[in-house]
């Protein structure tokens, strides 16, 4: 880890302490500050293999040298479009954000569903099958991405894949815990990819089966988890309770953090369906301020964020009852 130029002179001439340095450069620091981006690319990838074929949607910054890499898994029935708000502002910050989209549980299952039977379409893809096809996808499309970095113009020398972020929302979510350190019974880590330095959850699920501790003891990755008071899923039972299982139940050895919205409901984490005066604009905004955060400080190395993230900087952004906590590895 490194600290700025301005906490490093600050420390150099020796008129602050560590902790009012650190306060200091925090302040400077802006994780809702972006600059442009141009418009995302789609395309697809054939595994060949499983005969699969992966949409992809993949946003780049204006950097032209490389960039850390966040992959994005999107919630049961959605696409690679979905959390697209995200993605622009990750990508604004200087990430290449990589969207996926996994046949059997996106928008295919229920489009061209009756109204009546949408719902029934959702549950019936909401099973063992479909979450294992995701996590294939991911070390797929990772190893996709090798390739394009060395072969295809628009991306050749773009990617670093030695920094790697994964994230997603509900199905994504279960999807991101899968491959970043999540164990399953008769399963164990299997699916764990070690090419991914850290990860986010918008809507994180508690194990259907066993105890929680014992599916997230063997995580070694930073994990931040969000979710709301009103989180439930509309397809299944998980409660917001249920979600917020995941924090407690991580090891004390990896920096953790935990982000409850007051009032949010599940889609609140999506890109704002309904009516807008039903959503609360800060939402949105805390959400990318404290995810932005956390990829600075574990994809890109950067101090301040840290700091920023642990510091009193994150209640200015928040809503006072929304939830914030956070745990230092030990």
């Amino acid at each position: 880890m490194f600290r700025s130029t301005l906490s490093l002179h600050c420390l150099f001439l020796g008129i602050v302490s560590l902790t009012a340095c650190d306060a200091a450069t925090a302040a400077t620091y802006d994780p809702l500050l972006i600059s442009e981006t141009s418009e995302p690319i789609d395309f697809e990838v054939t595994d060949s293999s499983r005969k699969r074929e992966i949409p992809l949607r993949v946003y780049l910054p204006k950097e032209t040298n490389p960039q850390p890499v966040i992959l994005l898994s999107h919630g049961l029935g959605g696409s690679r479009r979905a959390c697209g708000y995200a993605a622009k502002h990750w990508s604004a910050r200087g990430y290449v954000v990589v969207a996926m989209q996994h046949a059997g549980s996106d928008e295919a299952i229920w489009k061209d569903e009756p109204l009546r039977n949408r719902m029934a379409a959702l549950k019936n893809a909401a099973t063992v099958r479909p979450a294992l096809d995701r996590f294939a996808d991911v070390p797929f499309v990772l190893d996709q991405l090798a390739q394009l970095n060395q072969t295809d113009s628009r991306f050749k020398n773009r990617l670093d894949l030695d920094k790697v972020g994964m994230s997603g929302h509900s199905f994504g979510a279960a999807t991101t815990q899968g491959v970043s350190g999540q164990s399953a019974p008769g399963f164990g880590q299997r699916f764990t990819d070690r090419r991914i330095d850290a990860a986010l959850m918008f809507s994180p699920n508690r194990p259907r089966r066993g105890d929680p501790k014992a599916a997230f003891a063997k995580v070694s990755i930073p994990w931040m988890m969000m979710t709301g008071t009103k989180d439930t899923s509309p397809v299944n039972d998980t409660t917001p309770e249920d979600r917020r299982q995941v924090y407690p139940a991580l090891p004390k050895t990896i920096d953790k953090y935990e982000l409850v919205l007051h009032d949010a409901e599940h889609s609140a984490f999506g890109d704002g369906r309904g009516k807008a005066s039903d959503r609360n604009p800060n939402h949105h905004r805390s959400i990318l301020a404290l995810s932005t955060a956390f990829w600075d400080a574990n994809l890109k190395g950067d101090a301040d964020a840290k700091a920023w993230l642990e510091g009193p900087e994150v209640k200015e952004i928040l809503d006072e009852k929304d939830l914030w906590q956070f745990n230092r590895a030990e």
